[in-house]
């Protein structure tokens, strides 16, 4: 199958969705109003509240949702063959991922920037807001050890890789000073001059790794877990101005340029998908995603689709930090949009792989010989990028590959192979850390708000205390996972977390819309919340039955296997709480019943004055 006509199918199915179905939702559903005052201008603090640009506040959201999902999870999803993830990332973005972005930014914005538990609290009830805050803690840690796993399995014993990701800290302080304190309002500058030395960073990177102080930056995977956990504590930590928003800024140049710069090569190059559009594993029995293509593919693909951790960065940093309620669609719809993007070119790079090649990278040598395969390329890949690809699972390494070959392919770049393959993990790994610090600062909040229940100060974000408590908290969480995970035993688990957060903050979004009296319009949410509830409990009680209990009964695993078994039955559990709390909630609603005392409930607008919207 050519990539050519997929690429061009696929573009113009996301233009149409953003131009029409989002104009509609943005107008008719959400009525978006600039005369409404931001979070940012009314809680200014110069540290978590900061009104900024809508194309700052673009790359960082982009930065902070766009992690391992769209790109790992298309590529071990591809094991199925290349149509079930493909129909399923263009469906589920415009119908249902983009929808959940959109609507939590604006129901966060509408309480003051405040998180999706609490505006469960708000809209629903104290029930529906203790177990969001329970669920959410849970969900979140396991979303954020599935996503740090693929960076340090890319990153291991890699210096070349280690020392650019390494390089784009220093960077972005610098980015930041500039910015927001020397020269305050400058973008261009900074931003170009960044972006400039980032790619000298990959050139040098060449250099380190063959000079006496490559082993500065050679790490295993348990050492480069410790960094990560390091890194993840001081940009939660660290004024958002300093170190997250400039390096996620930076990070969305590379990210949507490396984009732009792949849908390009692929429609230049329109590269063969020599993977089949449905595999002989679509039964089960696959090496790499364990059960069959339903309901294991909605999970597998996670992020490109839906994501319920989008909503965490949703009613997180970015509506602290929007500066006018109309931008949302931008940086709402927008940026999933984008995400699903990244998504479709991760899938086709993966797919212009022969099969064989493949499997050889993403599974164990002793697995593999077990496929009854034989490579066909790896050997010649392997001389050319100048690293062993064998048995390098997780889905980053196949698809770093994959990336390297269309690009090679562009006339003039043959020789450049081992540049492109680096650059492309580089790529990768900005992906996926950017989404681990914003994350962290997501899930700090989260933990504050939840323990300002308890103990007044933790609810204040900006407490120092309370900050290093929290964000400690959170980052051994996730760190202790990725330390002792796998990717065939956290990427389920993640997946299915993962589509779990989204189930619920589809049904707090259509509670906020039923509270606002919006119910005629509530299929847009209601529909998408049911497909995903479905699908994913049921992929975790396959996932507890087939994977994780039998993993408890291999010598060594059995805490992990029992923990993450317990860890997945408690968020489903905690799933189906709210979604019956939200059914009742929009019931009462319906019956004429109050509104709970700080829903948002009808948007007033005074009469003879036009809304202002898109």
């Amino acid at each position: 199958m050519n990539s050519f006509p997929i690429m061009v199918g696929a573009l113009c199915v996301l233009a149409l969705g953003y131009r029409f179905y989002s104009a509609f939702i943005a107008a008719k559903v959400l009525a978006l109003d600039d005369r409404r005052e931001m979070p940012s201008h009314l809680f200014r603090d110069g540290h978590n509240y900061v009104p900024m640009n809508k194309w700052v506040l673009f790359g960082h959201h982009f930065a902070a949702i766009a992690g391992a999902g769209p790109l790992v999870g298309p590529v071990l999803a591809a094991q199925f063959g290349y149509a079930p993830g493909l129909l399923w990332l263009l469906i589920g973005a415009v119908l249902g991922g983009c929808v959940h972005d959109f609507m939590i930014l604006v129901a966060s914005v509408r309480h003051n920037g405040r998180s999706l538990p609490e505006i469960a609290r708000s809209e629903i009830g104290p029930v529906a807001g203790f177990t969001a805050g329970v669920a959410v803690l849970f969900i979140v840690v396991v979303a954020l050890a599935g996503l740090g796993l693929v960076v340090v399995n890319a990153l291991a014993e890699s210096s070349w890789g280690t020392f650019t990701i390494a390089m784009t800290i220093p960077i972005a302080i610098v980015m930041g000073l500039y910015m927001f304190k020397f020269r305050p309002g400058s973008i261009r500058g900074p931003s170009a001059a960044g972006v400039i030395v980032l790619i000298l960073a990959v050139i040098a990177g060449r250099w380190v790794a063959t000079s006496p102080v490559a082993g500065w930056f050679l790490f295993d995977h348990h050492q480069l877990t410790v960094l990560l956990c390091v890194y993840g504590f001081a940009a939660s930590v660290l004024p958002v101005w300093l170190l997250l928003a400039p390096r996620d800024y930076l990070s969305s140049y590379m990210k949507l340029g490396t984009i732009a710069l792949l849908v390009v090569g692929v429609l230049l190059v329109h590269p063969d998908l020599k993977f089949p559009a449905f595999s002989q594993f679509i039964h089960g029995g696959g090496p790499i995603v364990p059960g069959k293509v339903f309901p294991f593919v909605f999970i597998t693909i996670a992020c490109g689709a839906i994501s319920g951790f989008h909503s965490l960065v949703a009613s997180g940093t970015t509506p602290k930090m929007l500066d006018r309620e109309t931008d949302a669609r931008f940086i709402g719809y927008g940026a999933m949009l984008m995400e699903c993007l990244v998504g479709v070119v991760a899938l086709i790079a993966a797919c212009s792989l022969h099969p064989a090649d493949y499997y050889a990278i993403n599974v164990s040598p002793a697995v593999f010989q077990t496929l009854g395969m034989q490579p066909v390329n790896l050997a010649e890949l392997s001389s050319q990028v100048g690293e062993t690809l064998t048995g390098r699972a997780g889905g980053a390494v196949s698809l770093a590959v994959g990336m390297a070959q269309i690009f090679s392919a562009i006339p003039g770049m043959k020789t450049l192979m081992s540049y492109w393959y680096h650059f492309a993990i580089m790529f990768e790994a900005l992906f996926i850390l950017t989404t681990i610090d914003a994350g962290t600062r997501v899930a700090r909040f989260l933990l504050q708000e939840f323990l300002g229940n308890f103990h007044k100060p933790f609810g204040n974000p900006a407490w120092l205390p309370g900050s290093v408590v929290t964000t400690t908290v959170i980052v051994f969480s996730w760190g202790y996972f990725i330390y002792t995970g796998t990717i065939r035993s956290i990427w389920p688990m993640f997946g299915t977390a993962n589509q779990l957060l989204a189930t619920v903050a589809l049904s707090i979004a259509t509670t906020f819309l039923v509270n606002m009296g919006k119910v005629r319009y509530s299929p847009i949410t209601v529909v998408p919340m049911l497909f995903v509830a479905t699908t994913t409990l049921t992929a975790g009680f396959l996932n507890i039955r087939d994977n994780f209990l039998p993993l408890a009964k291999q010598p060594g695993q059995a805490f992990q296997g029992y923990l993450q078994s317990g860890l997945t039955a408690i968020m489903m559990v905690a799933v189906v709480v709210i979604l019956i709390d939200s059914g009742r909630r929009c019931a009462a609603t319906l019956r004429g019943e109050p509104l709970p005392p700080k829903a948002f409930g009808p948007a007033v607008v005074p009469e003879g004055v036009p809304q202002r919207c898109c």
